[in-house]
């Protein structure tokens, strides 16, 4: 399929009889560094599951919140998953309510997007139950609006890979999966330690300077055009983060030394991972990431800190329908 080409559920996850249906969608790289709310990758390796099934009465209700978050709204609409559908519902006028029970693969406050994952793959499932399920970038707006629950504001730099995969530049009305090489691949480090979103968001108020913008701008410009091109130099020279990790390195323990160690083994960069305090670095090799990965979680160590490691390509999986069988 081309990268580029919209995503659209298969057509045996079409039938208007279909009543149940779960989906699962990974965890996310968020900002990339310099493109805060505008960019970000999907990841491998870890993420959330929902369960949704069409009920008659004209509501959204969650009836079960499970794994490793349950510590959760259960009102629809202060739950990031359950607000996602009560907007699908509002824009379609669709008659018959959704049922939905969340498994929560990704922690809490962890940089990796658990909340994005969870309205994305609800919605991946709720679509799948209309009797004319929508194109997946149709659902981009509806998991904004869930995602709006956990941080405040409709920024689409998690959901946008999450429903794409891959690397995707996520606007406020659009949403464009960017070719990588295959062959690159991230080490996302995910210390065990809780960063709340909106703290991480709080840090950032303040004055910037009219320089730190334009640089910032250049380096996003680089990265990109680097993964276009093909090109690790020009990835290498814009993979800089300056207006937004200069800012929240403190909340973040040990970042310095965890961040070195990613540039010690040949990363491209490396910075925070969406608010942290998960730390990621992109890597040529696999190999480079694998030897990367345990020289972050050492660093993290330094600060008393456990931590879990993930590796896996930049072009990672988007959200997919599962059978009940993979569901299990």
């Amino acid at each position: 399929m081309n990268a580029l080409a919209p995503l659209q559920e298969p057509m045996s996850a079409r039938s208007p009889r279909l009543a149940h249906a779960t989906a699962f969608a990974p965890a996310c790289v968020g900002n990339v560094g310099v493109g805060f709310d505008i960019l970000g990758h999907s990841m491998a390796g870890a993420g959330d599951r929902a369960e949704v099934r069409r009920i008659d009465e004209p509501v959204v209700r969650i009836a079960a919140i499970r794994g490793c978050v349950t510590a959760l709204p259960t009102d629809a609409g202060a739950n990031t998953a359950g607000a996602a559908l009560l907007a699908l519902r509002k824009a379609l006028g669709v008659q018959h309510g959704f049922e939905l029970t969340l498994h929560k693969g990704i922690a809490l406050g962890s940089g990796m997007a658990g909340s994005a994952a969870s309205c994305v793959a609800a919605l991946v499932a709720a679509n799948a139950l209309l009797e004319t399920p929508l194109p997946r970038e149709a659902l981009y707006g509806f998991a904004m609006d869930g995602e709006a629950v956990a941080s405040g504001g409709r920024h689409g730099d998690n959901v946008g890979p999450q429903l794409l995969g891959g690397l995707a530049l996520a606007t406020h009305d659009r949403v464009l999966r960017i070719p990588v090489p295959a062959g690159w691949h991230c080490a996302l480090v995910h210390p065990h330690f809780v960063l709340e979103t909106r703290k991480a968001r709080a840090a950032l108020a303040g004055h910037y300077a009219l320089g730190e913008f334009v640089a910032q701008s250049a380096n996003l410009s680089l990265l990109l055009a680097g993964c276009f091109q093909g090109d690790a130099a020009l990835v290498r020279e814009g993979l800089k983060d300056v207006l937004v990790e200069p800012r929240r390195a403190s909340l973040v323990p040990n970042f310095a030394r965890v961040k070195q160690a990613a540039l010690d083994h040949r990363a491209l960069g490396a910075s925070i991972s969406g608010g942290g305090p998960s730390v990621f670095g992109w890597f040529e090799q696999r190999d480079e990431a694998e030897a990367a990965a345990v020289a972050m979680r050492a660093a993290f160590a330094e600060a008393g800190l456990d931590s879990d490691a993930f590796v896996a390509p930049i072009d990672g999986p988007a959200a997919t329908l599962l059978d009940d069988e993979a569901a299990a």
